[in-house]
């Protein structure tokens, strides 16, 4: 700081001081203080971003980052302000958002919403576009108030589905496209796991994981310990039978009977922790699975009828016998790898019956219902799944 007459610097310098000042202030409070003093650190932190945000939105437009050698503002920030790609890009797009949400900026401002809030409002005008929240903002503020930052995520993506459900599809099928998994050989004794899930496929591992977790007295293991003996021993045991055709992973999802008939406008489905998940989605496991309907309200303590499997253990022993693995075209993924489809849903009216069944592994599953394939049979009895695109092609020829 040579200049130091200049205000930009001597505000800093003032900053700096204080930030100095602040481990001897915190190291000298007592232990009952210490929670309203980190409240009240975080407050100051969340308001420097929004400061920050304001800033860069100048710094933007000028375009004197290129002044430094920077290519884009995200390089920059990357390398003078010493932030990963991601958060960059981060603070790049709240920054440019802001300026079309002006409720959310001021709220920012003042501190009544933290940088993780925005950062979630500003992600939804990029997948739904600006409008759209802006008529929502003065509510999406309101929950961001009175959530936590996780729970805010799961409102506001459920607020995506209702305004674009075709775009949290395509958020969706990004997600399952990213799915892997890795295990690396062995290394002084270990063996590194490492992936990445979906919602759905994660709340289906850690359901089957929390089963063999039950509390233990003289348990001194840690979490994360617990959880790897409940991974080798799911493993051992490979719940179900080995066609498939017992019980199924315990999955709970709520949804709407809108939701399961596929209505326009339709919430989305919901996990147990509040997660959103796609109506396709929700009607692809509806395909095969236990069934509870709430009567009422939805309430819990509502009148609860006694779940049914949409496909009993007899009819899928029918149906491993017929169809013997995946009928998509050049798919062999044995029965345990596969979900039972109805051909025609049965929330449309489509039995459950072998006739209107076929074993389709959770990929070809999922191209069917979330990525809108159609399952087609042809003479010979093969199947073959037919794209989007290629349909509407053939429809406008024979139109």
């Amino acid at each position: 700081m040579t200049s130091s007459g200049s205000p930009s610097v001597t505000t800093l310098s003032r900053i700096y001081d204080a930030l100095r000042d602040l481990p001897g202030w915190l190291a000298g409070l007592d232990d009952a203080s210490l929670g309203e003093a980190l409240t009240g650190m975080r407050e100051v932190f969340d308001r420097g971003e929004a400061v920050f945000a304001d800033g860069l939105r100048r710094f933007d437009k000028s375009g004197e980052y290129k002044a430094d050698g920077a290519i884009t503002l995200v390089a920059w920030l990357r390398d003078r302000c010493r932030l990963s790609a991601g958060a960059a890009a981060e603070r790049v797009g709240i920054a440019r958002q802001l300026e079309q949400l002006p409720k959310t900026e001021l709220a920012f401002a003042r501190g009544e919403v933290a940088y993780q809030h925005v950062a979630v409002i500003a992600r939804a005008a990029e997948h739904v576009g600006v409008a759209a929240v802006r008529q929502e903002e003065t509510a999406l503020l309101q929950a961001a108030g009175r959530m936590d930052p996780g729970q805010f995520t799961n409102h506001a993506k459920h607020f995506e589905h209702r305004v674009d459900a075709a775009g949290a599809l395509n958020d969706a099928n990004r997600a399952y496209a990213r799915r892997c998994f890795q295990v690396s050989e062995p290394l002084d004794g270990l063996v590194r796991l490492d992936g990445l899930l979906d919602a759905e496929g994660g709340a289906i591992l850690r359901s089957a994981l929390n089963a063999l977790m039950p509390p233990c007295k003289d348990d001194d293991r840690t979490p994360g310990q617990k959880r790897a003996d409940a991974l080798i021993q799911l493993c051992h045991r490979r719940a179900g039978r080995q066609d498939g055709s017992g019980a199924r992973p315990h999955l709970i999802i709520r949804a709407s009977l809108d939701t399961l008939a596929g209505t326009a406008g339709s919430p989305a489905g919901e996990l147990e922790s509040g997660a959103p998940v796609h109506a396709e989605t929700v009607r692809r496991i509806a395909c095969d699975a236990a069934l509870t309907r709430i009567m009422g309200a939805g309430e819990l303590d509502a009148e609860i009828s006694h779940a049914r499997r949409t496909i009993p253990p007899s009819t899928r022993t029918a149906l491993i016998n017929r169809d013997h693995h995946c009928v998509a075209g050049g798919c062999d993924r044995t029965p345990d790898w596969c979900d039972a489809h109805h051909r025609r849903h049965w929330s449309d009216g489509g039995p459950t019956t072998l006739a209107n069944l076929v074993l389709l592994c959770r990929a070809h599953h999922n191209m069917v219902h979330e990525q809108g394939f159609q399952l087609r049979h042809q003479a010979g009895g093969r199947w073959v799944l037919i794209p989007p695109t290629r349909r509407i092609d053939q429809h406008s020829r024979s139109a």
